[in-house]
């Protein structure tokens, strides 16, 4: 199993039961949509979340934070979030809720 692998099994039941979900292969990882819109995903181990461009210097202020560099290019609505930020399960629930919650206040697609 890779991290990757690892770390969809351990989203999967804290989305699965949200209205509007589903899932895409993209990123070389899977994403996760709400409503149609990105919510979160996986790339090599870490995890991207769907942030508000408002809350984005905030954001990557936070611990094992960083800008979701995608091999090269940056995506402004998003974040990525080390393994190390996401290790509790506790930690992973309050990242997933975030974008869950932001993705979900997006108009469906």
């Amino acid at each position: 199993m890779t991290a990757d692998d690892a770390l969809i099994a351990r989203i999967r039941p804290l989305l699965s039961g949200r209205d509007g979900y589903s899932e895409r292969r993209m990123f070389g990882g899977v994403c996760f949509m709400i409503g149609g819109n990105m919510c979160v995903g996986t790339w090599k181990g870490a995890l991207i979340v769907r942030i508000d461009r408002n809350e984005r210097e905030a954001i990557l202020s936070e611990p094992h934070t960083r800008p979701a560099d995608m091999n090269g290019r940056v995506m402004k609505g998003w974040a990525l979030v080390e393994p190390a930020g996401v290790e509790s399960d506790r930690d992973l629930e309050a990242w997933v809720d975030r974008a869950a919650t932001y993705a979900a206040s997006l108009p469906g697609k």
